[in-house]
């Protein structure tokens, strides 16, 4: 299991949605993330609207995406007063007539997500005297986050530190043990954060040929290029292992499609120098299924492209 980060961030906003659901009333508080497109619920309070932990929305129809933009305000007891929040499409989709909305923010000032409440039915004016209140709070959130992501990257070499003893005895990578436990850690580290994170799955296309005709040393060597190829493409927090045979394994940590193509471009040319033929599958984790059904997805493409070759 991952370890337990303090200050806890997901406590914490646990905490916060708690005491502003209690003292403000709403249907429903969240504490959300901004992944590219993408507006993740980490955290909800409130029975109103069906959202979960894990619910996912187009940012740009969001009416969190026009209050950070200074299209609108933070507090709007009638939010269909407010040309912004009526446009919006979310509004479209589900009765929203009051928004309370904050920016949670890196230490650099970048936007990380919000700390935000919507609810079906108007709402007093006096609500408006409550955003010193919420903005210290989301500011509070904004730090114990900040912290902890630091501190995170440092647990997350730690894992990796921890299981060195988990390597395949030929190529050096981490075996299939290790990628597991890896997966499943950096799984609850997106859950908790809305981290992206992309799949790879490399199987070789000419192991059992160079095996049959040149022997199993070569085949070995091979199998070591390979290994030399995928090290020489990824950074320290990624995980790359031999899952078995001539498949491996790749995750690339915070990676989004964008990063994703350029990470299969380098790791093309890496094989191709090395003179290694190989299928690759990827996927980018979705935040509404994880990085196992990512690998699941991985695989299945690079079987597919592999039937393409026979």
């Amino acid at each position: 299991m991952p370890q337990v980060l303090p200050p806890d961030f997901e406590r914490a906003g646990q905490a916060v949605l708690e005491f502003l659901h209690r003292r403000l009333g709403f249907s429903l508080w969240m504490v959300t993330r901004v992944q590219g497109e993408d507006f993740i619920i980490l955290q909800s309070k409130g029975e109103g609207y069906g959202v979960s932990p894990g619910t996912v929305i187009r940012w740009a129809d969001s009416f969190c995406s026009e209050m950070v933009k200074g299209n609108a305000p933070r507090v709007a007891p009638d939010s269909e007063a407010v040309p912004a929040y009526a446009a919006a499409p979310v509004g479209k989709q589900v009765p929203i007539k009051a928004y309370i909305g904050v920016p949670l923010t890196h230490a650099d000032g970048r936007l990380f997500g919000t700390l935000c409440a919507i609810d079906p039915a108007r709402q007093p004016d006096a609500i408006v005297a409550e955003q010193g209140l919420i903005e210290l709070l989301a500011s509070m959130l904004s730090a114990i986050l900040d912290a902890e992501l630091k501190l995170s990257e440092e647990v997350r070499r730690s894992e990796h530190l921890e299981l060195e003893a988990l390597v395949d005895p030929l190529t050096s990578l981490l075996n299939r043990r290790a990628w597991d436990r890896l997966l499943a850690q950096e799984e609850e580290r997106c859950r908790r954060y809305g981290h992206t994170a992309t799949v790879f799955v490399i199987d070789l296309d000419q192991l059992k040929e160079v095996n049959d005709t040149a022997g199993h040393a070569a085949g070995d060597a091979l199998l070591v290029r390979a290994a030399t190829a995928l090290r020489e493409v990824v950074r320290d927090i990624d995980v790359v292992a031999r899952l078995g045979g001539d498949e491996f394994g790749l995750i690339a940590v915070e990676c989004d499609s964008a990063g994703a193509e350029l990470l299969l471009s380098r790791l093309r040319d890496a094989l191709d120098e090395r003179q290694v033929r190989a299928s690759v599958g990827l996927a980018v984790r979705e935040a509404s299924s994880g990085l196992v059904r990512a690998w699941e997805q991985a695989d299945r493409l690079m079987y597919a492209q592999k039937r393409t070759q026979w």
